[in-house]
């Protein structure tokens, strides 16, 4: 059996652990793993972005030797002169000194020509590297939305109970954001700029080699303040992004609440509980800016400073005659375009330090497995009877304290039949029945249906098998249509409609102008709470379980409403087990067996009629619900 491990933090907690503010290689590596399926749009890219920075360099070049070409210099530097294959920094002292000069108009339209040539070719390229990397940058981030939610999908229950959904949908959202920009723009301009930097260099050294060591000089300032100021940046931008998620969690229990924060008039609480997490926010994202603020203009004052000892030098060696005026030209350009190369790694680095902080709290996701061990070989479960039994079972839920919500139960509950589970609030009823589609294990002893453990079983095989109608009814944004057929997508539409009429849901469905296709609203909020109860029921009746949950699955109807639907339930229940949890015991008392639980324990069970002679708890409840009753009124039959 593989025992996946649950996460031991809640995701997009901050940690001091000492992967908070600095570089970490394998995390780069398993982002840069999503590239893979794209390898050939990748590289298509890398050439075409490295052939668009080899043009750009080439462009200083080209001017200093159109430069040289206009004054009539004569010089074995630039393009010209690196063709004829004439020393670094060779010049004709007879050309700088006004000797008729060699160049025509020809050669000056020669030169602007290649300067147009290079101009268009690598505008080409750079089309081709922006939507290449463009293409592969959303796809990556599409395939990481995907991922992150498919595996959201395969977590346990208890998981989403240690965490607010306004936290998780910020993952997807925000933090995705970020490295969506990391993958789609920071990919480009790192190939670019590296290309730049490195053929820049080259081309300095070949022109200058002294000049060439004045400029990058400032190199030690520029790594020293990259390393100083991107780990404070990575730990600011990291606090940053989990303030952001604590508003949106926030803000997403308010909006979900929305009733009941008006029927309370807690409008002022909510905005200032969410306006206080967005100052927490606001407070982190000022400190970003501001080491933003020191980091970059100390890298531009250092390069600044670079750029005027090589203008100061270089003007001293043009004085000279050793470097040509167009050669100059071509230097300062080419120092021009590697400062800013220099200067836009530190730009890069920050974002990408950022992305790190994303992209940890998105793998931490990742890597949370869910507390449920899953067989990699699950017994196969075919022709289900639908027999239910509870051996020993023993339940806490260990974060809410180490009291047992359920102590030692023993149940045998066989096919077809129909057990209502009663006992006061908070005595484990609800509890019960969630370990039957193993929303959780028991602590000890296990759950068995049919005979087989359901820890054996694959997960989707026995929550296939059963219908769920829980006390808080869940509909989801789109039509009726869609809601019923839920749990069966390739139902026709005459079984909703059957579906629908065994609720008790299809005269109020043909009511509404859309019949069918109305639209329900997030969450249903746009039907009554009755109304959205019986589309619940329909969309558990149309998926056809073998065994069938409805917890207080009558609780939201009125009289008549309630006495339709518990007769269509009674024909539907027959041959299929059953588990009816209410509190309204009107409602369980044609029940083929009622199990009484008390303090998580099975203190009774029987018939409506034996535990009524008994004197029990059954007795008890059913007194105090019907106390009012007039003399001689009998006791509500079922149904």
């Amino acid at each position: 059996m593989r025992m996946q491990s649950f996460g031991r933090r809640p995701a997009g907690t901050s940690t001091d652990d000492d992967t908070t503010g600095r570089f970490d290689p394998k995390q780069l590596r398993r982002l840069w793993s999503y590239t893979r399926p794209y390898s050939l749009r990748l590289w298509s890219a890398v050439i075409a972005s490295s052939i668009a920075a080899l043009l750009g360099v080439a462009f200083p070049v080209i001017v200093g030797d159109l430069f040289n070409t206009a004054f009539g210099v004569q010089v074995d530097a630039g393009l010209g002169g690196m063709l004829r294959g004439g020393g670094p920094a060779a010049v004709d002292g007879a050309a700088l000194e006004g000797a008729p000069a060699a160049a025509t108009s020809a050669d000056l339209n020669l030169i602007a020509g290649a300067l147009f040539a290079v101009f268009l070719v690598q505008a080409i390229f750079n089309f081709v590297r922006v939507f290449q990397l463009g293409y592969v940058g959303e796809a990556v981030v599409a395939d990481l939305r995907k991922a992150l939610f498919g595996h959201l999908m395969t977590l346990s229950i208890r998981f989403f109970e240690a965490r607010r959904i306004g936290e998780i949908t910020s993952r997807l959202t925000s933090d995705i954001g970020t490295v969506q920009a990391a993958v789609s723009q920071a990919v480009a301009q790192l190939i670019n700029q590296s290309i730049q930097l490195v053929g820049g260099v080259v081309v300095l050294i070949v022109i200058s080699p002294q000049l060439t060591l004045v400029m990058l000089a400032v190199l030690p300032a520029v790594i020293v303040a990259t390393a100083i100021f991107g780990r404070r940046l990575r730990a600011i931008s990291t606090a940053f992004q989990d303030e952001v998620a604590e508003a949106n969690a926030s803000a997403e229990e308010a909006i979900a609440g929305i009733r009941i924060v008006q029927s309370f008039t807690a409008e002022g609480h909510e905005r200032a509980r969410y306006a206080a997490r967005i100052d927490a926010s606001f407070g982190s994202a000022i400190r970003r800016a501001r080491v933003r603020a020191w980091f970059i203009p100390t890298v531009v004052l250092s390069m600044s400073l670079g750029i005027g000892v090589v203008l100061w030098y270089g003007g001293q060696q043009a004085l000279a005659g050793v470097l040509a005026p167009g050669t100059l030209i071509t230097f300062l350009l080419l120092t021009v375009l590697v400062a800013a190369s220099i200067g836009s790694f530190t730009g890069l680095y920050s974002q990408l330090m950022e992305a790190m902080g994303a992209s940890k709290r998105i793998f931490e996701l990742l890597d949370t497995g869910s507390d449920l061990a899953v067989r990699d070989d699950p017994v196969p479960w075919r022709d289900v009877r639908g027999a239910v039994r509870f051996e020993q079972v023993r339940f806490r839920y260990g974060e809410r304290g180490d009291e047992w919500v359920l102590d030692d139960i023993d149940l045998d509950v066989r096919p077809g039949e129909v057990v209502a589970i009663v006992g006061p609030s908070g005595a484990g009823k609800s509890t019960l029945v969630t370990l039957v589609p193993r929303f959780f294990d028991p602590t000890e002893g296990r759950v068995l249906v049919d005979g087989i453990d359901v820890r054996d079983l694959s997960p989707t095989d026995l929550r296939s098998a059963i219908g769920i109608v829980p006390q808080e009814t869940l509909l989801f944004s789109g039509t009726l249509r869609e809601n019923v057929r839920y749990g069966r997508p390739d139902a026709s539409d005459h079984e909703v409609v059957e579906a629908c009429r065994a609720a008790n849901a299809h005269p109020f469905i043909e009511s509404f102008p859309d019949g069918y296709d109305t639209t329900v609203g997030e969450r249903g909020v746009k039907l009554s709470g009755g109304q959205r109860q019986r589309v619940a029921i329909a969309r558990a009746l149309l998926k056809d379980p073998r065994i069938l949950i409805l917890d207080e699955a009558t609780s939201s109807l009125d009289s008549e409403s309630e006495a339709l639907v518990q007769a269509a339930l009674e024909r539907l229940m027959v041959g299929r087990t059953t588990f009816v949890i209410a509190h309204r015991l009107s409602t369980v008392v044609g029940a083929d067996r009622i199990v009484v639980i008390d303090d998580g324990r099975v203190v009774a069970q029987g018939t409506h009629d034996d535990l009524l002679r008994s004197d029990g708890l059954y007795r008890d409840l059913y007194r105090t619900q019907f106390r009012h009753d007039t003399p001689g009124t009998s006791a509500p039959s079922h149904g």
